[in-house]
């Protein structure tokens, strides 16, 4: 039996390419996202892939999606990248977007998550790849919840990671924290591809193969890219006052518009 790989957010940009490369290693695939269209027509492409029509911020679709990872016996592949970002203060924007954002990127990792290890430790074989955001390791006005929800999701991945290696299981987590992405994520948050220096983007394919690559040798956090790791170390060890100061600085040139939109 082919081993399967369940991928959220699977419609479009680093869902669809990690299903892409995943599908050509022997994975059988289950595609989560909210457009079937899009979704139907990956799986045409792919030849061999299961569809399910789902928004992870829905209750009952969230509990459809978990109850069908559960009942997987191959699952060796969990990868949750579905998510969304809003743009604007967080006072000024729509509140329902902001709780949204949390049920996608907290609640949907760790049900879905939760859905998956039982099997994995069971079975001893299988993985979790949890995309998290170069954001993770800071905070930026204009995307409060997005950076506290990333941040989240890399905790909890590494808070799992020490109970597995605690309790001597080989099953994996990853969270894989990107830069800027070509992808639909940041057109349709409308962020204006033109006001980012072209050195910070890179491709989805890149950030798929250093995802999988790092997972080969059993790295908890992969940031993909020189650039972005040197970044992020700048943001951990960057004194607190020296960070907020610069932040603060930053939110009083700046003004942005919401545009709450899910992927």
């Amino acid at each position: 039996m082919k081993p399967v790989a369940l991928v959220t957010g699977a419609s479009a940009g680093i869902g669809a390419v990690f299903a892409r490369r995943l599908a050509k290693t022997g994975y059988g695939l289950i595609l989560v996202a909210r457009r079937r269209d899009r979704l139907e027509a990956l799986a045409r492409e792919l030849g061999d892939a299961e569809v399910i029509e789902a928004d992870l911020t829905r209750d009952d679709d969230l509990r459809r999606v978990a109850e069908r990872i559960a009942a997987e016996p191959n699952l060796e592949l969990l990868v949750n990248n579905a998510g969304f970002g809003i743009l604007g203060r967080f006072c000024e924007v729509p509140v329902e977007g902001q709780e949204q954002m949390h049920r996608l990127h907290v609640m949907a990792t760790l049900r879905l998550t939760h859905a998956a290890l039982g099997g994995m430790v069971a079975r001893k074989k299988g993985a979790i790849i949890n995309v998290s955001s170069v954001a993770a390791f800071g905070q930026s006005p204009s995307s409060v919840s997005y950076s506290a929800t990333k941040s989240w999701m890399n905790s909890f991945t590494e808070g799992v990671d020490l109970e597995l290696r605690g309790a001597g299981s080989p099953v994996k987590v990853q969270a894989l924290c990107p830069g800027f992405t070509l992808s639909e994520f940041h057109d349709v948050a409308q962020v204006d591809r033109k006001t980012i220096p072209a050195r910070l983007w890179m491709r989805a394919e890149d950030v798929v193969e250093a995802s999988l690559a790092g997972l080969a040798r059993g790295k908890v956090i992969v940031v993909p890219g020189r650039l972005y790791q040197v970044m992020a170390a700048v943001m951990r060890w960057t004194p607190k006052w020296a960070y907020r100061a610069g932040a603060q600085r930053y939110a009083r040139a700046t003004k942005r518009d919401a545009a709450p939109q899910k992927l």
